[in-house]
C-alpha cells in the first residue's frame, strides 16, 4: 500500500509559480491596481485565474500546471491610452517551479508609431493622448473636437514674424484621442468643444519622450455681462477702456484651502476664481467655496495680498476633489526680478530709463510688473489708459488700443527690440511669462519713438500706437 501511495504522489504533475512585474513604459513607473489574467489555452478552459498587481506592479499565481497559457492586464489607462488589454503567450515546462514574466505597456516610442505611424525623421514630433469626458456624468464623449495649438517664430531681416500651427481630431465613440506631431519638448494649448459645450484652453508642456495624456472635460458655461463696478472705475483714469466684463457661469461647485506655502498659515481672504467666472474668498480659516462655476476643465486662479498668484487647472465636476493652494510670498518674487533686471543689456536698460524719464509713453519696470501680480503677461493691460484687452478664452483675444483713423485698431507689438506682427494676447502669453518681464512701454497713436514705429505698412505707420515689452 506505501510504495502504491508514493507512486501515485510522483505521478502527479509539478505545480508552477508565475510572478512579474506590471511596468508602465511610458512613465518609466510600476502599473499598480492592474487586473492581471491568466487563461489555459486550451478548449475546456481547465485553469483561469486573476489577481490584482500591488502599489509597486507586483503580481503572483500559485498551483498552475504545466501546459500552455495566455497571460494579459487590463487596467484603466489602457482605455485613455485606447489601447486594447495587453497580452502575451507563456509556456510552463514540466518540472518548471518558478517563472517570471513582466508584462508592460508600450514604450513612447512604439506608441507613438503604432497610433501616429513610423517616421524615419530624427526629431518627430510629440503625440498627446486621452479621454475626453461629459463633465454632468463623467461619461465618454464621442464626436467632440479636440485642438492643439502652439506658438512659431520665424527670424528674419525684416523682424520677428509667427504663426499658429492647429492639429485637430474628433473623438471616438469612446471619447479617445490622438494628437500627432506636436512640439516636443514645448508648450501646447489644448482644447476641446461639442456645440456648446466645451473646455478652456489648457496649456501643457509637452515632455523630451514626446508621449502625454490628458483627460479633459466638457462643459457648459452660461455668459452674461457685468459692468465695471465703482471700484474699478476710481482705479482707472480712463474709464472709456472699462467694458462690462463677460461672466461665465455654471452649476459647478468647487471647495479648497490656501495657505502660505512657508508655515502653512491660512490666507484670509484670498481671491479664488475660475477665469472670466465666479468669486470666493477664503475665510480665516483659508477655506473658500466657489458656486455656480462654468463645469468642465476650467482655469482656476487665486491671489492673495502679499503672495505670488497662481493658475491651475481643474476639473469642474460633481465629486471633484479640494483644491489646495500653497502661495510663495511677493517679497522673494520681486528680489528676483530686481536681480534679473539688470539682464535687459546696458544700452537698452540706458534708453528704456531716459524714455521712462522724458518720453511721452507709459512705463512699467520690473517692480511695477511684481506689484501689479499679473497671471499672464496680458494681465497688465487691462487698467493701462488707451488700451483694450477683450480678454475671454478666445485663442484670437486682441490688446487693442486707439487709433488715429480708427476708435480700435491693433498696435505694432516690438519683443526684446523685434517687431512682432499679428500677435494676440493669448500668443505673448505663451511667448513671455510675467516672471520674465523687466520693462514696458506703451506709446499712443502718433508718439512711440521712430525705432518702435511700424514702416513696413506706410498707410498705418504711426496710426496705432505701439506696445514695447523688455524680457530677460
Amino acid at each position: 500500500m506505501l510504495s502504491l501511495a508514493a507512486g501515485r504522489a510522483e505521478a502527479q504533475p509539478a505545480l508552477a509559480t508565475v510572478r512579474g512585474v506590471v511596468h508602465d513604459s511610458l512613465t518609466a513607473a510600476p502599473l499598480g491596481s492592474a487586473l492581471v489574467q491568466l487563461v489555459a489555452d486550451d478548449r475546456d478552459g481547465t485553469y483561469g485565474q486573476s489577481v490584482l498587481a500591488d502599489n509597486a506592479g507586483l503580481f503572483e499565481f500559485r498551483d498552475v500546471p504545466t501546459g500552455r497559457y495566455t497571460l494579459g492586464f487590463h487596467h484603466a489607462l489602457l482605455d485613455s491610452l485606447g489601447l486594447e488589454p495587453i497580452a502575451r503567450a507563456l509556456v510552463i515546462a514540466p518540472g518548471e517551479a518558478s517563472v517570471r514574466v513582466d508584462l508592460a505597456i508600450p514604450s513612447p516610442a512604439r506608441f507613438r508609431a503604432a497610433v501616429c505611424g513610423s517616421s524615419t525623421s530624427a526629431d518627430a514630433g510629440g503625440v498627446v493622448v486621452g479621454v475626453v469626458r461629459d463633465a454632468r456624468d463623467r461619461t465618454a464623449a464621442a464626436g467632440v473636437t479636440v485642438g492643439a495649438e502652439w506658438l512659431e517664430l520665424s527670424f528674419a531681416r525684416t523682424g520677428m514674424t509667427r504663426r499658429r500651427p492647429r492639429r485637430e481630431v474628433t473623438t471616438t465613440a469612446a471619447g479617445w484621442f490622438a494628437l500627432c506631431d506636436v512640439p516636443s519638448p514645448g508648450s501646447v494649448v489644448l482644447s476641446a468643444s461639442r456645440g456648446e459645450v466645451g473646455t478652456d484652453p489648457v496649456e501643457v508642456q509637452m515632455p523630451a519622450g514626446g508621449f502625454l495624456r490628458r483627460e479633459l472635460y466638457v462643459g457648459e458655461a452660461r455668459i452674461t455681462l457685468v459692468p465695471p463696478t465703482p471700484a474699478q472705475k476710481a482705479a482707472t483714469a480712463d474709464t472709456t477702456t472699462l467694458l462690462p466684463r463677460r461672466m461665465r457661469t455654471g452649476s459647478g461647485r468647487l471647495s479648497g484651502r490656501v495657505v502660505a506655502a512657508v508655515g502653512g498659515k491660512p490666507l484670509a481672504g484670498a481671491q479664488v476664481s475660475v477665469v472670466d467666472g465666479p468669486v470666493a474668498r477664503a475665510d480665516a480659516n483659508g477655506n473658500w467655496s466657489l458656486a455656480e462655476a462654468p463645469t468642465g476643465t476650467r482655469a482656476l486662479e487665486v491671489r492673495a495680498v502679499g503672495h505670488y498668484p497662481e493658475r491651475r487647472v481643474v476639473d469642474v465636476v460633481d465629486g471633484a476633489p479640494p483644491v489646495e493652494f500653497s502661495l510663495a510670498t511677493l517679497a522673494s518674487v520681486i528680489d528676483t526680478v530686481r536681480v534679473t533686471a539688470g539682464r535687459l543689456g546696458t544700452a537698452n536698460l540706458i534708453a528704456f530709463e531716459e524714455r521712462r524719464r522724458t518720453g511721452q509713453g507709459r512705463y512699467l519696470t520690473a517692480q511695477d510688473i511684481a506689484r501689479r501680480q499679473p497671471q499672464l503677461t496680458s494681465d497688465l493691460f487691462r487698467a493701462v489708459p488707451g488700451v483694450y484687452w477683450d480678454g475671454g478664452t478666445n485663442p484670437d483675444a486682441q490688446i487693442l488700443m486707439r487709433g488715429i483713423f480708427a476708435e480700435r485698431c491693433a498696435p505694432t507689438v516690438f519683443l526684446n527690440g523685434a517687431m512682432m506682427n499679428g500677435l494676440s494676447a493669448n500668443d505673448l502669453d505663451l511667448f513671455v511669462a510675467p516672471k520674465d518681464l523687466v520693462g514696458i512701454e506703451v506709446y499712443a497713436a502718433g508718439t512711440a519713438p521712430p525705432e518702435f514705429q511700424n514702416y513696413a505698412d506706410t498707410s498705418a505707420a504711426g496710426a496705432c500706437g505701439s506696445i514695447v515689452i523688455w524680457s530677460r
